[in-house]
């Protein structure tokens, strides 16, 4: 047990769990398994009963006091401490992620109060405990595939239900975020919502004719933005303190709502999101004074939801763990994570340096957002406002323009912040300065080129062309990413290369379905088959590939 109050200590003031946890012995992690298998087989459905809350004597002063992410909200490990660290180091659910998911049965002060008393340090009387004291969720199984294989928009139609959810009320001592309306879920570990998959997903919505979800997950949105100033990358605790790629201002555009005071509460939430990603960790000083932004985060401790891999990594590579986590963190707020992109040497993880790139999507996506603000204050009659945001995206175009192209590669990319140069290594962030229009049309028209010669494969879109053993690396292609390009393409006047894009990615998805019935999260579009790489199993059921899916059939038909 000393390890573990150990760890629990230097993790709670953001230290290095690895350096001060002992690693526990295959056979345990073996018996832990076996019983956690053994419990659940078992295992009856029980009712929550609330319990008396426990004075504060009653809690023993065997917990540390935590130290919360600034900004932030109190996630797991705030609130159970060494409870949290104890678990996942003996790994007694097979995704670090459960427990981060679990739902305490009793008050907090409660559950430490046992902790204290029982100090429970065999794997058996660790499993007692977590099942006295947690629900922790299962992976919610995808429905069967129908093996007549129906049309595979009737699939994905069948599966919006599957993947909805009724709003969420906050469960104290839970991770869970309120959620005041329906929304959809990207499926299997994903049960909650995400914020750039959701764009996807919408997508797929209105095209099936959901517009009422769609309505329905802006105003969640909204409301995160009005609780935290931000979206989170998910709406769990130990999600808030970092975002994702700012595409709120795409979901509006979805809309078909006419509600003057609607538009204005959904104006002031866009600012608002804006002005977060205008702080200062997040904005980046260019050499001739321009300011362009990258991805950040505050937090130097192991994410809470892959706590397990984060603190393996630091123990294999002896890297200083504050800045290995916020580069974690930050590349998992980017939406790729993980990528050559955000390697210092362009292949392993262990050189993971996020913070220190400049990204062109997310500049991009800026831009747009930008653009997006500025238009919708010239409807409401707000002078000032479109003069002050049309002017930061005409300065942020210039910016990108001057500092995020490679003339000789005919590429946009990402500009490397401590050597003051572009890195190496065409990817699919190429595609997003034609996404938004921020690209000029001969560049345009390079970049379409580019993209065809290089990035294209037999089945759609590569991500990077570095073999890594990363998921957002090749052969992966990605759902989001054939969207982008596509609708980039098109936006350039590329309309034949982009109908072709979507014809390759769509047999690729439609191939795999005849197969297996299965909707990925992301495939391999050299071999036209699963995609692989990553922290976690390939997901199955997938909220944006329905989406992307069900919108390119919408415009293109079905592939031939």
């Amino acid at each position: 047990m000393k390890a573990i109050w150990a760890a629990a200590l230097l993790a709670l003031v953001g230290g290095s769990v690895a350096d001060a946890a002992a690693p526990q012995r295959a056979a345990t992690h073996k018996t832990v398994r076996s019983k956690a298998a053994k419990h659940r087989k078992a295992r009856r459905p029980h009712r929550h009963v609330a319990q008396p809350a426990a004075t504060a004597p009653e809690v023993a002063s065997c917990i540390p006091p935590a130290t919360p992410i600034a900004g932030a909200v109190p996630t797991p490990l705030d609130l159970y401490g060494p409870i949290f660290i104890a678990v996942q180091q003996a790994r007694l659910f097979p995704d670090s992620k459960s427990f981060a998911d679990a739902t305490p049965l009793r008050a907090r002060a409660t559950i430490l109060a046992d902790w204290c008393a029982t100090h429970p340090g065999t794997p058996d009387q660790l499993h007692a405990f977590v099942q006295r004291n947690f629900a922790v969720p299962m992976v919610a199984p995808t429905p069967a595939a129908n093996p007549s294989r129906p049309p595979v928009q009737d699939h994905i139609a069948a599966l919006w239900p599957h993947l909805t959810r009724p709003p969420v009320a906050e469960t104290p001592g839970g991770s869970a975020l309120a959620l005041p309306e329906r929304y959809v879920v990207p499926g299997g570990r994903f049960r909650e919502m995400y914020y750039w998959d959701s764009y996807f997903t919408m997508l797929g919505l209105k095209a099936d004719g959901h517009a009422d979800l769609v309505e329905s997950m802006l105003a969640d949105f909204v409301s995160l933005v009005e609780r935290y100033g931000h979206i989170p990358n998910g709406t769990r605790t130990y999600y808030v303190e970092r975002s994702q790629p700012p595409v709120l201002y795409l979901m509006l555009a979805l809309s078909d709502a006419n509600d003057p005071a609607l538009e204005a509460r959904r104006l002031a939430a866009l600012r608002r999101e804006h002005d977060f990603w205008m702080q200062p960790e997040r904005v980046v000083t260019m050499p001739d004074g321009s300011v362009l932004n990258r991805y950040y985060s505050h937090a130097d401790r192991p994410r809470e939801e892959s706590w397990r891999e984060d603190v393996a990594l630091q123990a294999r590579t002896k890297r200083d763990a504050g800045p290995l986590y916020r580069d974690i963190r930050a590349a998992a707020e980017s939406g790729w994570d993980f990528s050559s992109r955000w390697f210092a040497d362009g292949k392993t993880l262990a050189t993971i340096d996020t913070t220190n790139v400049v990204p062109v999507d997310l500049n991009s996506l800026l831009y747009g957002m930008e653009g997006a603000i500025a238009e919708q204050c010239r409807a409401a009659a707000d002078a000032a406002c479109a003069t002050r945001y049309d002017a930061l995206a005409a300065a942020r175009k210039k910016a990108v323009e001057t500092w995020l192209w490679d003339d000789k590669g005919g590429r946009y990319g990402d500009w490397d912040i401590a050597k003051k140069t572009l890195r190496r290594g065409l990817t699919a962030a190429t595609a997003f300065p034609l996404f938004t229009g921020l690209a000029a049309s001969d560049r345009a028209d390079l970049v379409a080129a580019t993209i065809d010669e290089s990035l294209v494969a037999p089945g759609g879109l590569r991500t990077t062309l570095a073999r890594t053993g990363e998921q957002w690396d090749t052969p992966n292609g990605w759902p989001p990413l054939q969207w982008i390009a596509i609708e980039g393409l098109n936006r350039t006047g590329h309309e034949t290369a982009a109908r072709e894009l979507a014809q390759r990615f769509l047999a690729t998805v439609l191939h795999e379905y005849r197969a297996s019935g299965r909707m990925l999260e992301k495939y391999d579009v050299e071999q036209a088959r699963p995609g692989g790489g990553g922290e976690y199993p390939l997901q199955d059921g997938f909220g944006w590939t329905n989406g992307v899916v069900r919108a390119l059939i919408a415009r293109y038909g079905k592939a031939q």
